[in-house]
């Protein structure tokens, strides 16, 4: 398969953060050993290849983001792709095989993978190999691995299926009828953590061969008087067994150290998706008390001096450093301390023998160390196989070099979910456990992804507070464990905590709203487009609301919205507000129940802005009570079915949901489904897909995260 020619196939990957670019390019890096080249190219280069006059076989990895939207990458092709008077052969030409990836602990999983393997169905194309499904979070390379390890025969069936065309000229209609009895998977498979079973390797190919992987050497075998796995130590039988192990990705960056002269770049050159402003936080404020189990935190954004605009319902990012005590670590644990201040110049080494290599676009051409590992790399990322493999090799101690083999082998994937994925081990985890692992800069740079900005709900209306950008987050926080020894908070909530901590103080029964309203603190942000959590653009269509914990901060821009909206059109009709609470403790956790210059919910009740609060508290208890009272927002729910039915059935209502994915949105979904299908006399089926009907008219609307 290897003699002559190598066989050429289109690959294009559509990318949000980063990992479907990655899974192309180790592809394209795999394809010359099986005897093919991957014609690499990023989807939105539409000038670099076309699909109408495509011949090859296509390999397509795409990503989702958002709501289940297409990445930034793929919306050109997807828009051209969807233009409704394309003929239905349009791309009857057309042989492809995708890989989606996504997350289930979002609705429309895959979404983007989905969308574009639907439409190139619909317009004629053929799959020559399944489609593959892969869930980030199980771990994305439970599918991915297999995957690409199918390809290779899919690909090899297609070309020998035009050879034997090519050479049976005067056969066409036979040949036609072997092309649609070959083993052409047309329906999807959706390759997911569940069918553990499914096989799709080449077993007629060594996979020494097939995955130009390397048998390690064994001979290390494991202490005897350690009887349990951990992230430094294995047993029986990965720790006695041959490993296989991904090809070592080649080197392409080359870093040089110059003086300590220069200004490093700002900020806003680190990002395409728009424009950058520096605001300052005139206001924080701490919403819970200090025995509270999460801390919340609202702060209060100087936008006036700027052209941002939102609207209530709107997310923007946060542009967030990694943590100062982190950096400085790293430094030195790279021993690179004294280099901190050093401007390095970063290039494309020369000789490289990875396609198409490029200065990563985060990383600017010279910056100091410090300003790289402080605002360009996500340092706290969960390291990738890739990124295990390349740390064998400047790692000088046999037993460490040994278990780092192990878990970024196919035989340690349980291993790596165990004990890297899961409890998010990070680059200084790993330097901490394998201290002989001294890995270069440069090394660094090709691993780890870009620092992404945090995304954050606006909790204010820009017409009822103009000039002002306010926003609420809990602390995040990541206890200590096993394998990862000290405990930490989130990257950016962590960040803004410490940077405001001089003007917070705890909200009380009373509030100075003087007190920490002089900060000179500024933080930079940007707009997050294509949002379509908003209020209905008409007034008099009710609408119910759903947000427990933090999850509320959008809806109390709606309700300030809403209310100066009253106040400003005194005729016109304004359609039912419900809006349902929850939190842990009523006494703790009762976010803006006491916060009097934010608008009480309180005072959007009186005025009339709100007609129906409804609260729920999961950790209180009332011994007294005959009728144990509703824990969870969907319990709510389920007691007023008869209003919920009303609103989505009758009177064209909206239902927004704002909050945890797993643990309430899910919840909530189930529960308007149940009432659905009471009211409407149906089957869950039925109901389920009537509230698929709703998620498509944007009247059922979420914005949950994990």
């Amino acid at each position: 398969m290897c003699c002559g020619l190598k066989r050429r196939f289109l690959l294009l990957y559509a990318t949000q953060k980063g990992q479907a670019k990655a899974i192309a390019e180790e592809i394209w890096q795999q394809a010359g050993a099986h005897g093919f080249e991957a014609d690499i190219h990023c989807m939105s280069e539409m000038d670099k290849y076309n699909l109408e006059t495509e011949k090859d076989p296509v390999v397509i990895v795409i990503s989702t983001t958002g709501t289940g939207d297409p990445p930034d990458t793929a919306r050109k092709l997807v828009k051209k792709i969807q233009d409704t008077t394309l003929p239905p052969d349009h791309f009857a030409h057309l042989q492809y095989g995708l890989l989606g990836l996504g997350d289930s602990e979002y609705t429309f999983f895959c979404n983007g993978g989905k969308t574009v393997d639907r439409r190139l169905q619909e317009l004629g194309a053929r799959h020559f190999y399944d489609t593959g499904l892969a869930d980030d979070c199980v771990g994305l390379e439970l599918v991915v691995d297999p995957w690409i390890d199918g390809l290779w025969h899919a690909l090899k069936e297609v070309f020998l299926l035009q050879k034997e065309k090519e050479g049976m000229n005067s056969a066409v209609d036979a040949v036609s009828s072997s092309l649609s009895a070959a083993p052409h998977i047309v329906h999807e498979l959706n390759l997911s953590s569940k069918v553990q079973n499914l096989k799709l390797e080449d077993e007629g190919v060594k996979s020494s061969d097939v995955l130009s992987q390397k048998l390690v050497d064994i001979s290390l075998v494991a202490s005897n008087r350690d009887t349990e796995a951990s992230l430094v130590h294995s047993v029986p039988p990965i720790s006695q067994s041959a490993l296989n192990i991904p090809a070592l990705p080649p080197e392409y960056i080359e870093v040089q150290f110059q003086d300590t002269r220069g200004e490093n770049p700002h900020l806003s050159s680190l990002i395409s998706e728009g424009t950058t402003f520096e605001v300052p936080v005139t206001k924080a404020v701490q919403l819970t008390r200090e025995d509270a189990i999460k801390t919340a935190l609202l702060l209060e954004l100087d936008i006036a001096d700027t052209v941002f605009d939102y609207q209530p319902g709107d997310a923007f990012c946060v542009m967030c450093p990694n943590n100062v005590s982190e950096v400085e670590e790293l430094l030195r644990v790279l021993e690179l301390s004294e280099k901190g201040e050093y401007f390095v110049c970063v290039k494309v080494k020369q000789g490289t023998k990875k396609k198409g290599a490029a200065r990563p676009r985060h990383i600017p051409e010279r910056s100091t160390l410090k300003f790289i590992l402080t605002w360009c790399l996500e340092i706290r990322a969960v390291p990738k196989k890739a990124f295990l493999r390349a740390l064998v090799e400047c790692t000088s101690d046999l037993g460490e070099k040994r278990r780092l083999q192990e878990l970024c082998s196919r035989q340690g994937a349980s291993d790596y979910m165990r004990f890297i994925r899961d409890p998010n081990v990070c680059l200084l985890d790993l330097l901490r456990a394998f201290p002989s692992c001294k890995p270069s800069l440069n090394m660094l740079i090709e691993h780890l992804p870009k620092l992404q900005p945090r995304s954050y709900s606006a909790s204010s209306s820009n017409l009822y507070q103009p000039g002002k950008l306010s926003f609420v987050f809990s602390i995040v926080e990541f206890a200590a464990c096993p394998t990862r020894p000290v405990s930490r908070k989130g990257v950016c909530t962590g960040w803004l905590a410490e940077l405001v901590a001089p003007q917070l103080h705890t909200n009380r029964n009373t509030v100075d709203t003087n007190r920490g309203s002089c900060s000179t603190e500024k933080i930079s942000i940007f707009a997050r487009p294509d949002n379509a959590f908003h209020l209905p653009s008409d007034p008099s269509v009710p609408l119910m609301m759903v947000g427990p914990g933090t999850g509320i901060s959008p809806f109390i821009g709606f309700l300030q919205h809403r209310q100066k909206l009253r106040e400003e059109h005194t005729d016109w009709e304004f359609g039912e507000t419900w809006l349902f609470f929850g939190c842990r403790h009523q006494d703790r956790d009762y976010l803006f129940k006491q916060v009097h210059y934010l608008a009480l919910i309180l005072c959007f009740l009186e005025n009339g802005t709100l007609n129906h609060l409804k609260v729920c508290f999961s950790r209180d208890s009332s011994p007294t009570a005959e009728v144990a009272p509703p824990k969870y927002v969907q319990d709510v729910i389920r007691l007023h079915a008869k209003e919920v039915a009303r609103v989505l059935l009758k009177e064209g209502g909206y239902f927004y949901v704002c909050g945890d994915k797993k643990h309430m949105a899910d919840g909530v979904s189930d529960a308007v489904v149940d009432i659905l299908s009471m009211e409407m006399e149906t089957d869950k089926l039925e109901a389920m897909k009537f509230l698929a009907t709703l998620r498509e008219a944007e009247r059922y609307l979420q914005d949950v995260w994990s």
